[in-house]
């Protein structure tokens, strides 16, 4: 095993839909390329092949094929596909992706042309440090779901149930969000399996409430708790679009949501109001998704990093970045505009009522625990 000190950094949600997609990459792309191991979440696929599957409320068209070079272009070398529109343009999509992937010798997670491979993990090895990799949609739609003989995701399936509390029939009821059991031992069970193979091991979620701040659904701590018990030493999350605050378990950090990191889409959800309306019966995206985040916090996110040292997350930080009008995250500094991320995060973090607490250590931002919370 290597005596080294490496580098991990992990960035959430990718959607690369527009042309020219290195361009979007172009501020940050210098700094992903120092790290030995970069991983970000393919949100939407690639393909020629247009097979209009679409099953989700807001479906996302795939990418032009050719725009999968920015990702070595900004340096990844592991890719998650684990997610709501996976199955949007399906079995070519996935097909395609993968290959393209492949391709460029970019590891990958999440999705296959049956649940066997959708649960594989993605390993890669670097100074003789093991990275193991494993992805789940936790949000649905059941559509999505690899099987044993359809293409899809792995997933773990969680229920939601609305309950009544009070005596006024209509009024707004309380959610419960509980971890379907037999999902929950797959997951488990991959992990165990993965454990003995690799040093560093990580498990990324699609999961939690989409454009809400702060809240975290009943389920997003319990899966991410029994994902370490099984032997996770990191857990990433994604799928809301907004950051989410990050707390520690059991010596092991958690980042409940990285929010977008490239969202170059030509896409709009206003365009698919005809479609809700059909389906659901409204007439406006806000009353679909309720409001939707201001300006600021759908611009800010961050890149997650770890250092290795024997084999091991010796330390965990972040580095906050501002996505500009361009669509290009810009890393920033210890610096007023790298206060503006640093308090954002100290705000929904103390708000949910996690653990972590954050310290400034030149121009990242050091996580460790509040033992007080």
């Amino acid at each position: 095993m290597t005596s080294r000190s490496m580098t991990m950094l992990a960035v959430g949600d990718l959607i690369l839909d527009k042309p020219n997609a290195e361009f979007f990459f172009a501020l940050a792309a210098p700094v992903l390329k120092t790290a030995d191991v970069v991983v970000g979440h393919g949100e939407t696929l690639f393909t020629s092949r247009g097979v209009n599957t679409f099953v989700e409320m807001i479906p996302a068209p795939p990418n032009d094929p050719s725009n999968m070079s920015a990702f070595p272009f900004a340096g990844f070398n592991v890719v998650t596909l684990a997610g709501n529109h996976v199955w949007d343009s399906g079995a070519p999509g996935i097909e395609d992706t993968i290959a393209g992937l492949r391709k460029y010798g970019i590891a990958l997670t999440g999705a296959g042309m049956n649940i066997d491979e959708a649960r594989k993990p993605a390993i890669i090895e670097r100074s003789g440090t093991r990275f193991g990799f494993l992805n789940y949609n936790c949000v649905g739609p059941i559509q999505s779901w690899a099987t044993a003989d359809k293409p899809g995701c792995a997933f773990v399936h969680i229920i939601t149930h609305y309950e009544l509390n009070v005596s006024n029939p209509g009024g707004p009821p309380t959610i419960y969000t509980f971890i379907e059991p037999r999902s929950l031992e797959a997951m488990t069970d991959d992990i165990r399996k993965l454990r003995h193979i690799c040093d560093v091991l990580v498990v990324v979620f699609h999961k939690g409430i989409i454009n809400t701040p702060i809240k975290l659904a009943m389920y997003e701590q319990p899966i991410s708790y029994a994902a370490i018990d099984a032997g996770a030493d990191l857990i990433l999350g994604h799928h809301a679009h907004i950051l989410r605050g990050i707390e520690q378990y059991k010596g092991r950090t958690i980042f409940h949501g990285l929010g977008n990191f490239i969202f170059a889409s030509m896409n709009s959800v206003n365009h698919r109001v005809p479609h809700l309306a059909l389906q659901f019966g409204v007439s406006s995206v806000t009353e679909f998704f309720g409001p939707a985040p201001d300006t600021i916090e759908r611009s800010q996110t961050i890149i997650a990093k770890c250092t290795i040292d024997g084999g091991n997350i010796s330390r965990v930080s972040y580095l906050p970045c501002l996505i500009n009008q361009q669509g290009q995250p810009e890393i920033l500094k210890n610096d007023e505009r790298g206060h503006q991320v640093f308090d954002y995060m100290d705000k929904i973090t103390r708000e949910a009522g996690l653990n972590a607490r954050y310290e400034w250590e030149g121009d990242e931002v050091l996580i460790m625990s509040d033992k007080h919370r």
